[in-house]
C-alpha cells in the first residue's frame, strides 16, 4: 500500500513536472512573438524631432510603394539622359546623373550615341531636347519595365517629334544620395526611336 503511494506521487509529481515545463515553454513562445511582432512594428515606425519633442510618424510600407518608385525612377532616368541642351558642360552633368541610375547598359548607349556624333549635332544645331513621358509599363514579377515617350528635338530650322520606346529590368539597391529610389536600371536598350514628325520652321 504504501508503495503505492509513492508511486502515484512520483507520477503526480511527474506530470506536475511535464506540465510546468510545457506551460513555460508556450509562455516563452508567445513573448517572443509579442516581442517579434513589437520589434516589426517599431521599425515601422519613424520618429520626428519638433522643438526637441520626439513625434511618432507612421511609415508606410515600402513594398507598398513600391511600383510607384519603380515608374518614379523610370522616368528620372529617361528624363536625364534625353532631356537636353546645347551646353556641353549641361550635358555633362546630366549624364553623370543619369549613370547613377542604370548599369553598364547606360554608358554603352551613351558611348554609341557620342560615336555617331549625336552629342555634337546638339550643339551644332543648338537643339533642344525634351522628353515627355507617354506611359511606363510594369511587371513587377520579373521586375521588368517597358518606357514609352515622345522625343521633341527643337532645332533652329524645324522641330522633330520623335517616338521611344525602350526597355530593362530594375534591380533594388540601397538608397543613397545619389540613387534615391535605391534601384539600378539593368539590361536597358531602345526599341523604337523613329521621327513622328517634322516640321520645318519659317526662316524669314
Amino acid at each position: 500500500m504504501i508503495i503505492k503511494n509513492i508511486e502515484a506521487k512520483i507520477r503526480l509529481a511527474a506530470i506536475v513536472a511535464i506540465g510546468s515545463l510545457i506551460t513555460s515553454l508556450v509562455i516563452v513562445g508567445i513573448n517572443c512573438f509579442s516581442a517579434y511582432r513589437m520589434v516589426s512594428n517599431a521599425q515601422k515606425s519613424i520618429y520626428l524631432l519638433d522643438n526637441n519633442v520626439p513625434i511618432l510618424a507612421r511609415q508606410t510600407d515600402m513594398q507598398l510603394n513600391r511600383p510607384a518608385e519603380y515608374r518614379a525612377h523610370v522616368d528620372l532616368f529617361h528624363s536625364l539622359f534625353f532631356s537636353l541642351t546645347p551646353d556641353d558642360n549641361y550635358m555633362e552633368y546630366q549624364m553623370k546623373k543619369a549613370m547613377y541610375l542604370i548599369d553598364e547598359t547606360g554608358m554603352q548607349q551613351y558611348n554609341d550615341l557620342k560615336e555617331k556624333g549625336f552629342f555634337n549635332s546638339i550643339l551644332s544645331s543648338s537643339s533642344v531636347l525634351t522628353l515627355e513621358t507617354d506611359s511606363i509599363a510594369l511587371d513587377i514579377p520579373k521586375k521588368y519595365f517597358r518606357y514609352y515617350g515622345k522625343l521633341k528635338i527643337d532645332r533652329r530650322s524645324s522641330t522633330v517629334v520623335r517616338s521611344l520606346i525602350t526597355e530593362g529590368y530594375l534591380k533594388d539597391i540601397p538608397r543613397s544620395d545619389n540613387n534615391p529610389h535605391g534601384v539600378l536600371i539593368t539590361g536597358w536598350k531602345t526599341l523604337e526611336n523613329k521621327d513622328l514628325e517634322d516640321v520645318e520652321k519659317n526662316t524669314f
